[in-house]
Parts: C-alpha cells; structure tokens; sequence
C-alpha cells in the first residue's frame, strides 16, 4: 500500500472542499484533496451566489470571471407582490448572481490547481484513524488498490451523505421537511416580469424560477398532492403542470434540460470539530433549498477555516481552531431556520394562515429596517462573529482610499485599515487608508474585524495579530509562500 504525507487531506471536491484547498495551497501548505467521483459531478443544484459569496470569491480573483456571463437578479418576488430588493445591499455585489453550480465548482477548480492543491478524483475514503499528532486516511482507487495519506489535520467536506462524518462517529440530527421536489433547468417562451428571482404558490402547490441567460430558468416546482420516490423520473407535464399552476400564468415550456427530484432535509452535527477532523459544507448541515443558502454558507465555512489551520500549523495556540466551530456553527443553526422558515412559509395549506401571511410578509418588507435586515441575512453581508460592537462584523464594506479589501484580499494574510488622513505604521503588514471617518481596524484573512481603535496603537493591534498566529520572533508580519506568517485574526471573536 502506498503511504503518503500532506500538511491537511481535504475529503471531497465540492465547492467547500475546493475553496480550503485553495486558501491552503496559497499559505504553502501541502494539500491533497480525495473525491470519490471520477470526474467533475455534473449535476447543479445550487444555482444562486449571494454578495457575501461574491465577495470571498472576488478575494481570490475569481468573481469578475464567473460574472462576465452569469444573471444578476436584483431581488427576490415572494407571495402576495411581497419583494426584497437587493439593489439596497451595502455591498460591490447587490445581486444574487444567477449561474449553474457547475460553473463556480470549475472556478474553485482552478484556483486550488493554480496554488497547488493536488486533487485526485477516484479515491473512495474507506478508514480514518487519529492520534495526538495528526490523522491517518485509507482510500481505495477505482482500480482497487490502497493508498494512505498522513496528515496533521483533515477536513470532511464529503456532502450530505458524508463518510467522513460517519467515520468520526458524529450524529446528523434533523427531519426531512419536503418530499418530492424538483430542480429543472427549463427554456420559456414568455418569462415573468421584473428580472429577478420569483416564487409563486397556492394551498397545493410551490413554482420557483430564476432566469439564467436568455430564456433558460433554473425552475424548482413541488406539489402536496403528488408525492413520488426521489427515484421516479420527472416528466415536462409535471414541470408543465405545477409551474403554471404556482405562478397563476402559463409561461410557455419550450424545452427542459437537466432534471432532478430530492428531498430536503434540515440537519446540523452538534460538533464541526472532531479533534483534529473538521466538518465543513453539507457534511456539517443541509437545509431546504429555499433561499439558496446551502453552497454560499459551505464556502464560507471552508474560507473561516483553512486560515485558522495554517496560522495552528505555524505556531497558533490550538484554541484558534476551535473557533471555527464557535463561529460557524451559529451561523449555520440560523441559516437553518431562516430556510425551514421560507420553506413553511411557501407551504402553508390552511386559507387562514396563508391570508395571515399575505398581510404581514409584504407590510413588513415595506418597513426600511426590517427590509435592510432581511436583504442583508439572505445575501449574507450583515452575518458576523459575535453579537455587538465591531468585532467579528464583516469589513468589506468599509471604503478604502485607492482600492477595496478583496483586491488586498488577493494575497492573503491580515490587512490593516488605517484611519482617514493616517500615514503608514512602520512594519511589512500590509495597509490601506479608510476613506470615511472610522476607526482603524485590522481585518483577519477572511475578511472579518479583530480589532477597532487607533492604527498608532501597534501593542493593541500586534496583540490581537498574536491571539490568533501565536508569537513569531523574527518573523514578517506578511504572509509569503510556503510558510504563512499571519493567518489571521483572533480566538476573542467567535460568537
């Protein structure tokens, strides 16, 4: 059996997977990524990409690329003319950028090959032991034969059916919420009106469409009184059938491409760390497509924690990684309920709670606060770390003089935003002057605030660098290949 080292062995080459990988090779860190598919997975279920998303991607350069011909939906239409605009995001991004899942697996595909993640496709994990120093992986090849990897951490970003997680033993509890539901990618004829993504829905039944380029719609249609197994094929009149029936309006279905039926399921582990086994992506929570948040949060996952395991590589305290699950642990227990929420709400089946929700939902929407706080959660730019202050808050959206914080992003490591008018501190950590008239901040690797005061406070921002890299003598406070000396922010923020 051929026995082989890496710094962290990445299990399964979804989006997740690809983006730790990435952000692992590009901090030098010897990565190699195990997926039992033989080729790239050619089904899409995930089809949305909200701001914040757009933001981690455009921190690795990939944004513009898969923007160039992907839909921007400006809003969502929801039940009785109730809309949320998103046009109102205090982001670069204020869309949901409309484009097959497919086609952001590729982009992540590249980047981790270009920093130079080894992904080898075709190799089943079938064991997983840990110890003190690291971890042991076997996996078999499609040939049959053996190979093992030894590694002083892993993540299992394996989906929803995850060997990873059941080889650590961790329980996934939840229910399934609808049965029966099916994805299609469909041409129309005549499309609604407004550009952007649309819900329709009756006592019986639920219509969901969202434009792709030209007349082609990703369309999620389902229907309480046609219940089938996952395993019945899907037929246009059904599409046909439920869609026009959802939407009130016949739209005309001139073509179906790609198919599916599923069910949803809304299920969390209790844990995302196991020692020195971490569970990211659907491995760690899976929830009803409503909202289009499964594929956004997953990467986000993997973007808060391959930092944290290389600063841990080059000297961090241990505690650092269990932030990760202190921090995105809630946050994914809130998408959960935030999409069961939608789920329910566009299922109702008694009249009364239907009139009740047609009333309430589209007044709400209208109050401005309440329509900035439900845009924010849903494209996922007002999620942060922790629950006051301007720790843990998001950072892209402070204004920098010159540039903006995902293109300083592009090389990883903390970035240090001055206070307007401020000049540079001494030190190699990398810097930028706010163009309004906050404070200075340093900004961990993932985009996210670890401190708040005055730049000219170096003991104050060294100290919060050093709760999250440990101490480094001698050691550049900017990251270069091969040995990452700022992976970023601190412990103090998880939330």
């Amino acid at each position: 059996m051929i026995s082989n080292d890496a710094d962290v062995v990445v299990v399964g080459a979804g989006p997740s997977g690809l983006t730790a990988a990435g952000d692992l090779a590009r901090l030098g860190r010897r990565v190699v990524v195990l997926e039992r598919w033989p080729s790239a997975n050619p089904s899409s279920r995930a089809f949305a990409t909200m701001a914040r998303t757009l933001e981690v991607l455009d921190a690795r350069g990939l944004a513009d690329d898969l923007l160039a011909d992907s839909h921007r939906a400006p809003g969502v239409t929801l039940f009785a003319g109730a809309r949320l605009d998103l046009t109102l995001l205090e982001s670069q991004y204020p869309f949901v950028m409309i484009a097959p899942q497919t086609k952001v697996d590729a982009a992540l595909a590249r980047y981790a090959a270009e920093q130079g993640a080894e992904v080898r496709r075709g190799y089943e994990v079938t064991g997983l032991e840990q110890d003190a120093h690291g971890v042991t992986v076997l996996a078999r090849r499609a040939d049959g034969h053996q190979e093992s990897w030894r590694a002083p951490y892993l993540i299992g970003a394996d989906g929803a059916h995850s060997t990873v997680r059941a080889l650590v033993g961790a329980d996934f509890p939840g229910e399934t919420v609808l049965r029966s539901m099916i994805l299609a990618d469909i041409r129309l004829i005549d499309g609604p009106a407004g550009g952007g993504l649309t819900v329709g829905n009756t006592e019986n039944v639920l219509g969901f469409l969202a434009p792709y380029d030209g007349h082609w719609y990703r369309a999620m249609v389902w229907d309480r009184r046609h219940q089938l197994p996952d395993s019945e094929p899907v037929t246009r009149a059904e599409i046909e059938r439920t869609l026009t029936e959802a939407m009130g309006a016949d739209f005309g279905v001139a073509e179906v491409g790609w198919t599916s039926r599923f069910h949803s399921d809304e299920r969390q582990v209790e844990h995302y760390r196991h020692g020195r086994v971490f569970l990211a992506g659907d491995a760690a929570h899976v929830h009803s497509p409503m909202g289009g948040q499964g594929m956004n949060t997953g990467i986000q996952d993997a973007a808060n924690l391959a930092w944290k395991i290389d600063a841990v590589l080059g000297g961090a305290d241990e505690a650092v990684l269990d932030s990760y699950h202190s921090e995105r642990h809630p946050i994914g227990r809130r998408v959960l309920r935030q999409s069961g929420l939608l789920a329910r709400a566009v299922t109702l089946h008694l009249r009364p709670a239907r009139w009740l929700r047609d009333l309430v939902v589209p007044n709400l929407l209208r109050v401005p606060r309440v329509r900035a706080a439900v845009a924010g959660s849903f494209a996922g730019t007002t999620l942060r770390y922790g629950r006051r202050g301007l720790i843990g808050r998001r950072a892209a959206a402070i204004p920098l003089v010159g540039t903006r914080l995902t293109e300083l992003q592009r090389s990883p490591g903390f970035v240090l935003a001055r206070e307007r008018g401020t000049r540079p501190v001494a030190g190699a950590l990398r810097q930028a002057e706010r163009a309004d008239a906050g404070p200075a901040v340093l900004i961990r690797p993932d985009g996210y605030i670890a401190w708040a005061d005055t730049a000219a406070d170096t003991e104050g921002w060294s100290a919060a660098m050093r709760r999250w890299t440990g101490p480094r003598p001698g050691q550049a406070l900017r990251p270069t290949p091969r040995s990452n000396p700022c992976s970023t922010s601190g412990p103090g923020a998880s939330g």
